[in-house]
């Protein structure tokens, strides 16, 4: 009559021996194990044909640190908030762009006693056209 196997003599699988690698991986990037290590212990693993030989390769490394807090995923209010907000911004630079062009003109016009050419729809007409444009799109707009 045979003996039963012991857990530590059975054979192990190249799946098995890459979790053990990717273990090894892992106490790198932690610090725990410095790349000539890694590599000697990575040959051993390639190299072990039992799970007792796999086990005292990491033996002496301790549990892996826990993996650090994801950041929270961009949800939609986000975004739509970050559109609206450039919106707003875009706006606000090119009214006031305007105004100062208008406040120009009018003070040319009024030191020249006469009606100077409206040069400042040329300032306010193309990019308020593109940022009407781009409302009208739906960009900067807040979703129903």
């Amino acid at each position: 009559m045979t003996e039963p196997v012991r857990p530590d003599e059975l054979r192990v699988s190249d799946v098995e021996r890459a979790a053990v690698q990717e273990r090894l991986r892992q106490a790198v990037a932690a610090g725990q194990l410095d790349l000539h290590e890694f590599d000697a212990r990575v040959q051993s693993v390639w190299a072990a044909r039992t799970r007792g030989e796999l086990s005292r390769i990491t033996r002496d490394l301790p549990e892996p640190p826990p993996a650090p807090p994801s950041p929270p995923p961009l949800g939609r209010a986000f975004s739509d908030d970050a559109g609206g907000m450039a919106m707003r911004v875009l706006t606000i630079v090119w009214a006031s762009i305007v105004a100062i062009n208008l406040v120009v003109w009018g003070l040319v016009s009024l030191t020249t006693a006469e009606v100077v050419h409206p040069w400042w729809v040329w300032v306010a007409g193309p990019p308020g056209a593109v940022l009407a444009v781009l409302y009208a799109a739906g960009i900067g707009r807040p979703k129903r």
